[in-house]
C-alpha cells in the first residue's frame, strides 16, 4: 500500500498521512513529481505507459509519480526514474523547473517538475514492464505538433494550452542554455 503526506492548499505539510487511493477519493492535496529528460541533442525522452495502467494506458508521457510519505521530492523523482526506466541520475543534477498547483478538481496536488540532462541511448533504459512499455526521444517541436493535432496517444495533448506551452517554453529555454546556438 502506498501512503502519501497530505499538504494544505499552500503546499505545507499537515501531519496527516493517507493511503493513496483515499487521498484521491477525498480530494486531499498531496505531492507529485515528474521530469522531462533531455539528451545531449536537446531531444526529450517520453515513456509509453503500460497497457495495464488504470489512467492513460498506452499513452506517451513524461516520467513521474507520487511522493511517498516521509520522502523528499528530490529523492522521489530519482526513485521514480530508477524504478520506471532503470537509470540513475546524479542527485546533484536534480533541478526543479517549477512547482505548480493542480487545477484538476478531482485530483488535488502540487506538482514538482524537474529536468534532467542525460547522455543515455535508448538501449540504456531498463523498463519496469508494469509501468512502462517503451521509450523514445522526440523534439520539443514534435511535441508541439502532436498537441496542435490533438494526438490522443500523448498525455500532454489533454493538458490545457497554458500549462502545456508554459512547460514547452521552459524546455526551450533550458535547451538553449544547454546547447547554446547548436540547435
Amino acid at each position: 500500500m502506498e501512503y502519501l503526506d497530505i499538504v494544505d492548499e499552500n503546499n505545507e505539510l499537515t501531519g496527516q498521512v493517507e493511503e493513496r487511493k483515499l487521498a484521491h477519493e477525498k480530494h486531499l492535496f498531496h505531492r507529485h513529481v515528474s521530469t522531462w529528460i533531455m539528451n545531449q541533442k536537446g531531444e526529450i525522452l517520453l515513456q509509453k505507459r503500460s497497457a495495464n495502467k488504470p489512467r492513460n494506458p498506452n499513452k506517451w508521457a513524461k516520467t513521474g509519480g507520487h511522493v511517498d510519505s516521509g520522502e523528499d521530492v528530490k529523492d522521489a523523482i530519482l526513485r521514480e526514474v530508477k524504478e520506471e526506466i532503470g537509470v540513475d541520475i546524479p542527485k546533484e543534477q536534480t533541478q526543479i523547473l517549477e512547482v505548480y498547483k493542480s487545477k484538476d478538481p478531482n485530483n488535488n496536488y502540487f506538482a514538482y517538475n524537474f529536468l534532467f540532462v542525460v547522455d543515455y541511448d535508448l538501449k540504456d533504459f531498463i523498463l519496469q514492464k508494469e509501468e512502462v512499455s517503451d521509450v523514445k526521444y522526440v523534439t520539443i517541436e514534435e511535441m508541439e505538433s502532436r498537441k496542435k493535432n490533438n494526438d490522443s496517444n500523448y498525455t500532454f495533448c489533454i493538458w490545457n494550452d497554458k500549462d502545456f506551452y508554459r512547460e514547452m517554453n521552459l524546455l526551450k529555454e533550458k535547451r538553449k542554455e544547454i546547447l547554446g546556438s547548436n540547435i
